[in-house]
């Protein structure tokens, strides 16, 4: 199973920045691709999630997560606000 945490971001995204933070704070390493570098390209974040319009678009373990409102769902659902 993939363990591995990836969010597609792009430049000046309030909600990537959120989606970003909320990770570090729980200390949740993860894989950055940015959109807006060059290094990555809005066609290979299609081909990971055919309907992205936005982004964050966020994977965890290896499970579609959604954007940074369903990220903030997902920690609750899974008790991760709990300290």
């Amino acid at each position: 199973m993939e363990s591995q945490t990836i969010v597609w971001t792009k430049e000046n995204c309030p909600y990537c920045v959120k989606a970003k933070h909320m990770l570090k704070t729980k200390g949740i390493k993860f894989e950055e691709r940015n959109l807006s570098n060059g290094e990555w390209t809005r066609e290979q974040l299609l081909e990971a999630a055919p309907n992205a319009r936005t982004v964050p678009q966020i994977w965890m373990h290896g499970q579609y997560i959604g954007g940074a409102d369903q990220l903030e769902q997902y920690f609750e659902d899974h008790d991760m606000w709990v300290n």
